[in-house]
């Protein structure tokens, strides 16, 4: 019998043996005694005590009121949001209504005022984020700021009937009152075409 003959029996031998299908040996150790998983390599035994421990810390700040000036008390609420929302809205409206009729300023002013009054009586300003009317008048109102304060004063010191007046009189008003206001002296008026007449010389000798 010759050598591949030999080698060609053993093949035979191992191929014709079933596979065992029996499962591997358990792993005895504290693990497989306990029924516990092993934590994971690494892993401190006091990271889970520690971690539950920030948990609940954290829900009990959360379950109390934000105190005055901390990072929570500013967060808005989404009713906050949603009321902010409208005003911003209802700014907006505004200020594409003074756009449109600021084309003619000369006639639309009163109307003009009384939009800009309602945006400072109501305090819409405050919903861009600007803490006065005038910031908000300088940034966003494309009037200048000074004609801007000026507008907004016409409708509360002047009644519906000064459209009549105009512009240029009703700004000459308010300058005036300023200026009364600040202590500045008012300046004399005259009449444009009137000269100035010489004074007369004084007198000389008495009468008998």
């Amino acid at each position: 019998m010759g050598k591949h003959e030999t080698k060609a029996k053993g093949k035979s031998r191992r191929g014709s043996q079933p596979p065992s299908s029996a499962p591997p040996p358990a792993k005895k150790g504290k693990a497989a005694d306990s029924g516990k998983r092993p934590s994971a390599r690494g892993a401190a035994p006091w990271a889970a005590r520690h971690a539950a421990k920030h948990a609940a810390e954290a829900r009990a700040r959360n379950a109390e009121p934000p105190r005055p000036g901390s990072a929570r008390a500013t967060l808005r609420t989404p009713d906050e949001a949603e009321r902010i929302k409208a005003r911003i809205g209802e700014l907006h409206t505004a200020l594409g209504k003074i756009r449109a009729l600021r084309k003619n300023l000369a006639a639309n002013f009163y109307p003009i005022g009384q939009i800009l009054q309602q945006i400072h009586s109501d305090k819409l300003y405050d919903a861009k984020g600007y803490a006065s009317f005038e910031a908000f008048a300088e940034r966003e109102v494309d009037l200048g700021k000074a004609l801007t304060l000026k507008l907004a004063r016409i409708p509360v010191l002047f009644q519906a009937p000064a459209i009549q007046l105009g512009l240029e009189p009703l700004l000459a008003a308010l300058t005036a009152i300023d200026d009364t206001l600040s202590g500045t002296p008012p300046q004399p008026v005259t009449g444009p075409n009137r000269p100035a007449l010489p004074m007369k010389p004084p007198r000389s000798g008495s009468r008998s």
